[in-house]
């Protein structure tokens, strides 16, 4: 999974991904501090895993990963060149969603591009971006495919989407709410223009360490952004930049007692992790041995032999069974041999769909 962080300058946006991911980019108090693209990788904590690793005395235990990926802090007008100008959207094309960083604290040594804090002002400043963005995209194909309209049937069909979708985005509404046909091939070029406003949202609302405590229910600034995600079907997380930045360094325990005493249940990574699986309808299974115990991320829904392509594409393509057995009846047995023994591990084909925190052995010929 990828995850693209965008944001207007000096509202978190770096700071959090330090955090999130100990990675050290530049975090300045002045506009365009992060010239190029910072890029993390960072493991899924799952207890699932750990628990396996201790079951099977595994030799390797390795998590789920998200990459996250830093742009530069847009502007208004960097679509047009302005600020470090638009060459970093092209950075967050290819990711899964966007995590969209919004000011929601006051803090008078800490300047604001637009003088003032107005999380919906910005949450606008952004979204206009990243249309002219996605315009220029357009605009791009439009002069492509034209070309081929008056011989093809099928380039005039997509030029008639293309233009479509442009004066949707022209009106000033996000791509992810523009109405596609039922028709495969519109939905397959609609697919590949990787438009950025069709991506799934996550709005991170970054509140001061006081707001954190009751997850920004005393906040105003954290209620708009609620109010206005829901219009858009987009997730919201609260998150305070800089206690996040305090507990990076700990270790596991000490972050626990760390945010207990403050009151906070979990970190922003985990609220973060939990909000992009949901958003992107993901979940995950176990693989399990000596050799290794493993997670792997897939689409809820997914049927056995597309999971097992997840391992190996010679699993899907050779697939014959899958022994599945749930993690929470492995680990209340002991064993695979005593939960095998009360029935609990079952041989399922290829028109099982996987479930969260199954267990699977693929077996497979080739």
């Amino acid at each position: 999974m990828k995850l693209g962080i965008v944001g207007l300058p000096n509202v978190g946006k770096s700071t959090l991904f330090n955090s999130l991911t100990k990675a050290g980019a530049l975090a300045a108090n002045y506009p365009f501090a992060t010239i190029d693209p910072n890029i993390g990788i960072v493991p899924v904590p799952d207890k699932r895993i750990e628990a396996l690793g201790k079951l099977y005395n595994t030799k390797k235990e390795t998590h789920a990963t998200i990459e996250f990926v830093d742009i530069a802090g847009l502007v208004k007008g960097a679509s047009k060149g302005e600020g470090l100008g638009n060459q970093f959207l092209a950075n967050i094309r290819e990711v899964d969603a966007i995590v969209h960083v919004v000011r929601c604290f006051d803090n008078a040594n800490i300047i604001h591009v637009d003088g003032s804090i107005d999380p919906i002002r910005d949450i606008e400043t952004i979204n206009l971006e990243l249309i002219f963005s996605d315009i220029e995209i357009l605009e791009r194909r439009i002069s492509k495919v034209q070309r081929a309209a008056n011989n093809d049937k099928s380039a005039a069909k997509e030029l008639k989407l293309c233009q479509s979708v442009k004066a949707h985005l022209e009106a000033g509404k996000l791509a992810k709410t523009f109405e596609l046909s039922d028709d495969e091939d519109e939905k397959e070029w609609f697919r590949t223009y990787n438009l950025l406003t069709a991506k799934p949202v996550i709005f991170a609302a970054n509140v001061s360490e006081e707001d954190c405590q009751d997850d920004g229910a005393s906040n105003d600034y954290v209620k708009r952004v609620r109010e206005y995600a829901k219009t858009e079907g987009s997730e919201v997380f609260v998150i305070s930049a800089e206690i996040e930045q305090e507990i990076a360094e700990m270790d596991d325990e000490e972050k626990q007692m760390f945010l207990d005493e403050l009151g906070i249940k979990e970190s922003g990574l985990d609220k973060l992790i939990a909000a992009s699986y949901r958003i992107l309808g993901l979940m995950s299974f176990l693989t399990a041995g000596e050799d290794e115990c493993r997670a792997w991320t897939i689409k809820i829904g997914t049927k056995a032999p597309q999971a097992a392509g997840k391992i190996h594409t010679d699993f899907e393509r050779g697939f014959i069974k899958a022994e599945v057995v749930s993690f929470d009846d492995l680990m209340a047995n002991g064993s695979l041999a005593a939960a095998r023994e009360k029935g609990l591990v079952r041989m399922e084909g290829k028109e099982y769909v996987v479930k969260d925190g199954d267990v699977i052995l693929f077996r497979f010929n080739v």
